[in-house]
């Protein structure tokens, strides 16, 4: 599409090279990664550090930071721009201009297996070797691909997406527009078994619920397990990411982003707006205040405050640990200092004891 098409799709509103140059009007084909930059497409800049691929990158397009100069030195060279505050949520939009993941046209595949007691919605795609137990209801336009097993009692909301291969356990709720990836588990068992004193343990049945609010996305090979009593939660717009555990009875709130092996134990309350780096652990019926930030691998063993920014294991406020980082690796000289300082104490200690002998006594009269 032309360029000026491109602008007007994406609804830019902080100014174009078509401003300046509206005979400058080039055919984009696409996009690509500004390192990697192929002719012809859009590409974007986020900052002015990495301003010198304005002088080598052959992308016909860019998206640019508010920054003048840059905006200059591209339309000398010939390259048209998109001028934005937030260069990586337009690119982000423009990917979704050229791109259209899969989508199977409605259908049921004649090997999928579907209890008569199922409620299809109105244009559902459903794959080979899918299962569907009883009393399940499909919202519409949802797309199940293939091998996916629904278990009974199951709600899924208007045009979500299953990909290959995930299972939804039964009692699951999922909201509109999800999208769960391969592999992954809804509403599995939750970690329960009690100890009967004798060394052996007790099964707790897993009786509770999952629910996903609208516009939840789970990762591939992610688990989010349902509790003995009451619901596990996952507010709406999170997104779960590869291999995240969110244990039984957790509740994730609102707009939520947890990255690849994030383990969640049961009971933890994830107020809305956390973000967590990957591999974060947090234990067990821990409450994380509201716009926390976790980095990667921290381990949150105790509330936090909302707002809150932590690192660590356990993890402790980020300056606080950023500072025990800098004195940890100063370890090795700290201890040798404290070493020579002994030795010199110790001969201090020798000479004092040395002059202490040689005065004279003095007795008392």
């Amino acid at each position: 599409m032309k360029f000026s098409e491109v602008v007007q799709q994406l609804g830019a509103v902080d100014g174009s090279s078509l401003d300046e140059r509206p005979d400058l009007n080039p055919e984009i084909s696409g996009v690509s990664a500004i390192e990697s930059p192929v002719a012809g497409t859009l590409s974007y800049i986020e900052s002015r550090k990495y301003k010198t691929f304005l002088k080598t990158t052959i992308a016909q397009g860019l998206i640019l930071p508010m920054d003048r100069e840059m905006q200059q030195q591209a339309l000398a060279h010939e390259v048209v721009w998109i001028g934005s505050r937030n260069p990586r949520l337009l690119f982000a939009e423009a990917i979704a201009l050229f791109y259209k993941p899969f989508q199977p046209a409605p259908g049921i595949h004649p090997t999928a297996i579907i209890d008569p007691s199922v409620k299809l919605g109105r244009d559902v795609s459903i794959g080979a070797y899918v299962v569907i137990q009883p009393d399940v209801v499909i919202g519409d336009g949802v797309c199940i691909h293939p091998n996916v097993v629904i278990y009974p009692d199951v709600v899924i909301g208007d045009r979500t997406i299953l990909h290959a291969n995930c299972v939804i356990h039964e009692q699951t709720q999922i909201g509109r527009n999800c999208v769960i990836h391969s592999g992954a588990a809804i509403g599995s068992e939750g970690f329960g078994f009690v100890p009967r004193g004798d060394g052996t343990w007790f099964k707790m049945e897993q009786s509770g619920r999952t629910i996903l609010e609208d516009e939840v996305e789970v990762g591939c090979n992610a688990a989010v397990d349902r509790p003995a009593v009451g619901e596990t939660r996952v507010g709406a717009r999170t997104k779960l990411d590869n291999l995240n555990q969110i244990g039984h009875d957790v509740k994730v709130g609102k707009d939520c982003i947890i990255p690849a092996l994030a383990a969640i134990a049961g009971g933890v309350k994830i107020e809305d707006e956390v973000v967590l780096g990957g591999q974060v652990a947090i234990s067990n019926r821990v409450v994380v205040g509201r716009g926390t930030r976790a980095t990667m691998r921290s381990v949150i063993i105790s509330n936090t405050e909302p707002g809150s920014v932590v690192s660590g294991h356990p993890a402790i406020p980020h300056q606080t640990w950023l500072r025990s980082s800098v004195l940890s690796s100063r370890l090795p000289e700290t201890q040798q200092t404290i070493k020579d300082m002994q030795k010199q104490i110790a001969e201090l200690q020798q000479q004092l004891a040395i002059l202490q002998a040689q005065l004279p006594t003095v007795h008392s009269s």
